[in-house]
């Protein structure tokens, strides 16, 4: 599936939607990092490089969603092919 760079932006925008639904915030944030899921003071957070490249963006959060368990979400299913497709890179 070929995904234009303005569809990934709206894309991150549903995936931090369903973070949120989960109870975990999303943070973009300068550094040396790749980003993913972690805990910090008992709070979920997904953290991603700010300066990572869109697409990027996108495969960190989809690949934190799935470890924090989004089976028994309803997620759109063409919303959970992208997620799917993402997370097999």
């Amino acid at each position: 599936m070929k995904i234009k760079e303005k569809e990934f932006e709206l894309l991150i925008n549903e995936l931090k939607e369903i973070a949120i639904k989960l109870g975990v915030s999303v943070r973009f944030e300068k550094g040396d990092f790749k980003g993913g899921y972690c805990v910090v003071k008992e709070k979920k957070i997904i953290i991603i490089n700010k300066f990572a490249p869109t697409q990027k963006k996108a495969t960190i959060l989809a690949t934190a969603l799935k470890e924090l368990g989004i089976e028994d979400l309803y997620i759109n299913p063409k919303l959970r092919e992208i997620i799917e497709e993402l997370t097999e890179i």
